[in-house]
């Protein structure tokens, strides 16, 4: 027979025993959950074998890790992370974007990242290793040629169409950054390499998720392949050239016959109606942001427009965003479009039209005072009466330099001489 004492030592050497065992689990799921801070190479595998490239800082912040997406100079901030055991998720935070992942050891990971789409998710492979944590390798040495300056683009798709564009780079020995501007916006933040006669540039954002090949060759670059997602392909040659320039006819226009005026009213994120008949757009000039926030470009006229806004407000400025979704899901656009409004602290009204942006008649049954709306982020300037005075589509951001620098010192002098009126 046991006797209490006896009971009381079992019951007492169970427990202590329970106690290490869960202290021996909890500090093996803890080594197990730990990643090496620091610089990290990522890859996405596409469906041909060939790999998109972009860098990872990863940091520990109050007690808590944290992932920056970096393509040089942008290191992106990634903040919701979740770590469970060996698994690691990453939501990015602006787009409907995610990492689902497995820590192999502390300086590797493994897993896919998901992107929503109008219909059917974009699934890719990832890895990512601090063991090699450079972008590209130097295989071919130091560099004997140069990517530095602006460049004439000519891309042809996989159905032979063809479409222009500008290279805008900067070259520090080995190491190239810049974008690429297009007539409906721009490839954002492109970092790479030139080893020996060979180009390698790309980008991740959440969006974008590209590399570029190519051969340089005293001013020309041929043999060039841009490889976008897990399928699309380009091939692409360019020239340099100091004064290449873009298309610059009007894509959206008022319709023949319309004075200007606009007439709508959308909930915003909260549920709440808002008009442009609304009192506090009278008398105001006004800017409307056609926008999405699937749109990488439509981010940086955000963060633009949003430090604008609350610099310019009391002199007379309103601000407003009509978002074009993938889906009429009001509950799942409105979590979108938040993403952006407290990414970027905005505070003028974000609305979310009743379509989406492949719906062949969005124009219509928003703004049918329009043409075809094809491009975001479209910008609208309306002066003090309401009407309609300016229609641009050439939205540059941060990432193009001067590009960029232009286009807010015009949209700048423009809002200040409605406001002057």
């Amino acid at each position: 027979m046991i006797t209490i004492d006896q009971k009381l030592i079992t019951h007492m050497y169970k427990k202590t025993l329970a106690i290490g065992l869960f202290a021996l689990l909890s500090v093996g799921a803890s080594a197990q959950t730990s990643l090496q801070h620091g610089a990290w190479r990522a890859a996405l595998l596409r469906n041909d074998g060939n790999k998109i490239i972009f860098n990872l800082d990863i940091q520990q912040q109050k007690g808590k890790t944290v992932f920056y997406i970096v393509n040089e100079p942008e290191k992106m901030l990634a903040e919701d992370v979740t770590i469970v055991k060996d698994s690691v998720f990453i939501n990015m935070p602006v787009f409907e974007s995610a990492f689902r992942l497995k820590i192999i050891s502390k300086d590797s990971l493994s897993g896919t990242w998901i992107r929503k789409t109008t219909s059917k998710d974009i699934v890719m492979p990832f890895t990512a290793t601090t063991k090699q944590a450079y972008r590209f390798p130097a295989v071919h040495g130091n560099a004997t040629e140069s990517a530095d300056g602006k460049w004439k683009i000519d891309f042809t798709r996989s159905n032979n169409s063809e479409r222009e564009a500008i290279g805008q780079f900067s070259q520090k020995g080995n190491q190239v950054t810049g974008s690429i501007l297009t007539p409906s916006g721009d490839y954002r933040y492109l970092s790479g390499i030139v080893t020996g006669d060979s180009l390698q540039i790309s980008t991740f954002d959440g969006i974008h998720a590209m590399v570029f090949t190519g051969k340089i060759n005293k001013g020309s670059i041929t043999n060039g392949n841009l490889y976008s997602g897990p399928v699309s392909k380009e091939v692409w040659t360019a020239k340099k050239d100091d004064q290449a320039a873009l298309s610059t006819e009007q894509v959206t226009r008022l319709k023949d016959g319309e004075d200007g005026s606009l007439n709508f009213s959308f909930p915003d994120i909260d549920g709440k109606q808002v008009s442009i008949k609304d009192k506090r757009f009278k008398n105001k000039v006004v800017i409307i942001q056609l926008m999405g926030s699937w749109c990488p470009n439509c981010m940086d006229e955000t963060a633009f427009l949003s430090e604008y806004y609350d610099k310019n407000k009391q002199r007379g400025v309103e601000v407003l965003g009509l978002a074009y979704e993938y889906t009429t899901d009001v509950k799942r656009s409105a979590a979108s479009i938040r993403k952006f409004q407290k990414r970027f602290d905005v505070k003028y009204p974000l609305l979310i039209t009743p379509t989406t942006v492949s719906d062949s008649l969005h124009t219509e049954k928003t703004l049918p005072q329009l043409t075809a709306i094809k491009v975001f982020p479209t910008t609208l300037i309306l002066d003090k009466t309401g009407k309609v005075t300016e229609i641009t589509t050439d939205f540059y951001g941060p990432g193009t330099g001067d590009y960029y620098t232009k286009y807010k010192e015009a949209f700048e002098k423009k809002i200040t001489e409605l406001l002057e009126k």
